[in-house]
């Protein structure tokens, strides 16, 4: 009796140490499906939103999938479609980035309240502070790294070293290795990954969205659109940091 139990706790053994193999290949493209919560309560704190009619539909986080497909330079996040919590769809912005780390160049389309906008910018190199710390995401091992985006907001990161490209959600790059997990400090928003898959796209730049030459904006002009479209200005300040911060 106990032999055979040793027998079958090598074969679980072995079926376990297969399955963390398997998850751990090394991988230069592919394509990630992403979960994003997002704490209503702390986005819009400080804020009169709606004047408080809608302070209940505020509790219950808000959660998104999006799906970041990448190669060695390249990257595309992008949001998936349906969208899971349509009632609420309006609360949280759900934008596409292009970056292209060999031209230095980053595209957003921005859903900006029913209207999409977009934003050609640069790549934004951020000083990252490598913790020490792991954990494991979608099955692979990932390491965190720490970013201070100002003197009170902190951005974590988790990125596993055997996906090999320097790139991530939104606007995030700069690691050795694709970003699984992404979260600012106060739990307020917060980005893992669900699954890693092969990428199933000829070329990643044809699937971001265009729009005409009108529909492009400096992030001046986003930032003046933003003010004079909200009179509340705690509100105007929530989603200029929601844009510019990730």
């Amino acid at each position: 009796m106990i032999k055979d139990i040793s027998k079958w706790g090598a074969t679980l053994l072995f079926l376990v140490l297969t399955s963390w193999s398997i998850g751990q290949k090394v991988m230069h493209s592919g394509e990630i499906v992403y979960e994003r919560r997002t704490n209503l309560e702390k986005r819009f704190k400080g804020t009169d939103f709606m004047g408080g009619r809608f302070d209940d539909r505020l509790k219950e986080p808000k959660v998104d999938d999006f799906t970041l497909y990448f190669n060695d330079s390249v990257a595309l996040f992008m949001p998936n479609y349906p969208v899971i919590d349509p009632e609420r769809k309006w609360l949280t912005m759900r934008n596409s980035t292009l970056q292209d780390l060999s031209k230095g160049e980053v595209v957003r389309q921005i859903s900006f309240w029913g209207t999409n906008i977009f934003l050609n910018d640069s790549v934004l190199e951020r000083e990252w502070i490598i913790t020490g710390n792991k954990r494991t995401i979608a099955g692979y091992e990932a390491k965190q790294a720490l970013w201070e985006a100002n003197d009170s907001t902190r951005i974590y990161a988790w990125y596993a070293e055997r996906l090999i490209s320097s790139v991530g959600p939104e606007t995030y790059n700069g690691l050795p290795g694709v970003i699984l997990g992404l979260a600012i400090e106060d739990g307020g928003v917060v980005y893992f990954a669900k699954e890693v898959n092969a990428l199933s796209v000829d070329d990643i730049k044809d699937e971001m969205p265009t729009g005409r030459k009108k529909d492009y904006y400096t992030e001046e002009q986003i930032r003046e659109l933003v003010n004079d479209r909200f009179s509340d200005r705690n509100i105007g300040k929530g989603i200029l940091r929601d844009l510019f911060i990730w």
